[in-house]
């Protein structure tokens, strides 16, 4: 297809939205790094310098894809997953390590974050691979082979360790589901996260036994509160279900029951083995367990006395105090959204959060009406990765979700999120492009 047909076709709404967020969020970094030696904004020594030097390779980056062959995509599906994937083999080995992840390659004070094309790359991958013919995703086999898709990059990344790139692979359930997943695998993963903070939050907990001088961890109720509720629900079920029917949902009951204990028992282990003491202490701030404002909770609290103090319209651009002094700390990459709330106010971040909103869904509405099954998946694992992003970093910024690191797609500085989410998009928008070319 010609430039003149593509232009013709492309979803410019999808790229209007893109051209806006990308925007803002090289103003914001500007407003985050503002140095009144260097008030220009092409200045390449600040970060909003290099900013812009990342859209300018992503213009090219947005060229180069519009001029090529959706069928070049779709076929160079797996070959794009497989060198990623070596790439974060070789970063591990041979990366650079900053901040305590070995998950860079350097070259002078520019780096390139493998992992976040990785998101990209296994989009691809599962697309290709649920789009193939004669592939049924009813079969386990099938499904064994999806989950293992998305494990193997997830698994290399939380080697680095980047466990924040990691939970936007969580992303993929959506993908699933939409694809023929059992929504009783949402509603058991939602049930798996409400469990475990109940867990969290009972531990310190203890419960004197009425009548004894024995006092109990209110985990281990929890677990007895779980199994009386399964024998009742038991017996409730074989008195009153049809006869055909008790077999089946008994053993389900028995099946949930005990991956309840086994999950809450497990719990405990993963939280005081699996995790960092850093990110224990700030689940537990989150929580509400622990308070230390000065030392782990330090840039939640920062963040949110900084959106807050915007009130509803904003200090202004370029007028917030607290951006201003670096109040903040990385307040240009993972922090990015309380400069909004400053400068910008409730007002602001309200249209940034429609945007957003605005994006993903268009990128759902334009992923139904693909005639290419790729086609549609690959839209479908776009706006999931956008929206775990999205979620993690503003509920961080918030306090409503732990720290760990994950930037706000077209906002945080960085040239490795603002390719990755190029190409992700871009490479949506022109296999939407040749969806008239596709027979019915």
């Amino acid at each position: 297809m010609r430039v003149q047909g593509i232009s013709k076709h492309i979803d410019w709404f999808i790229i209007g939205l893109y051209a806006i967020l990308v925007f803002l969020g090289w103003i914001n970094i500007y407003a985050a790094n503002y140095q009144i030696e260097h008030p220009n904004i092409f200045d390449n020594s600040m970060e909003y310098g290099k900013q812009f030097i990342w859209i300018i390779g992503a213009i090219i980056l947005i060229i180069a894809i519009l001029l090529l062959d959706s069928g070049f995509i779709t076929n160079s599906s797996v070959f794009i997953y497989g060198g990623i994937v070596g790439l974060l083999i070789m970063v591990l080995l041979f990366g650079k390590e900053v901040n305590g992840a070995k998950s860079w390659f350097g070259v002078g004070s520019f780096g390139i974050q493998p992992s976040e094309f990785a998101k990209f790359g296994t989009a691809l991958a599962i697309a290709r691979f649920l789009s193939w013919p004669g592939i049924k995703f009813n079969k386990n086999s099938t499904k064994l082979k999806a989950y293992a898709i998305i494990a193997i990059p997830a698994l290399l990344i939380l080697l680095q360790p980047d466990a924040g790139t990691v939970l936007v692979f969580i992303g993929f359930v959506f993908v699933l589901y939409r694809e023929g997943l059992s929504g009783n695998i949402l509603l058991l993963g939602l049930l798996s996260i409400v469990l475990g903070v109940l867990s969290l939050l009972f531990k310190p907990i203890m419960v004197v036994i009425p009548f004894t001088d024995y006092a109990v961890p209110g985990q281990y109720i929890m677990m007895f509160i779980i199994v009386l509720i399964g024998i009742i629900v038991f017996f409730l079920m074989m008195k009153f279900l049809v006869p055909r029917a008790r077999k089946g949902k008994a053993q389900l009951l028995i099946f949930s029951v005990l991956g309840s204990l086994l999950f809450l028992a497990s719990v405990d282990q993963i939280f005081e083995k699996g995790l960092d003491d850093h990110q224990k202490k700030r689940i537990n701030i989150l929580l509400g367990l622990e308070d230390d404002p000065l030392g782990a909770g330090y840039n939640v609290n920062q963040s949110k006395t900084a959106i807050g103090s915007g009130e509803f319209f904003g200090k202004g651009f370029l007028k917030g105090q607290l951006t201003k002094y670096k109040y903040v700390p990385m307040q240009s990459t993972d922090f990015i959204f309380c400069t909004v709330g400053e400068e910008w106010g409730f007002f602001g971040s309200s249209i940034v959060v429609l945007l957003f909103v605005m994006l993903m869904v268009r990128i759902i509405l334009v992923a139904e009406r693909q005639k290419l099954i790729f086609s549609r998946i690959y839209g479908y694992a776009v706006a999931s990765i956008l929206f775990m992003h999205f979620l993690i970093n503003i509920g961080m910024a918030i306090g409503l979700a732990p720290v760990i690191g994950i930037p706000l797609p077209f906002f945080s500085y960085g040239g490795s999120s603002l390719w990755g989410f190029t190409i992700l998009i871009f490479f949506f928008i022109r296999l939407d492009a040749d969806r008239i070319n596709v027979l019915a």
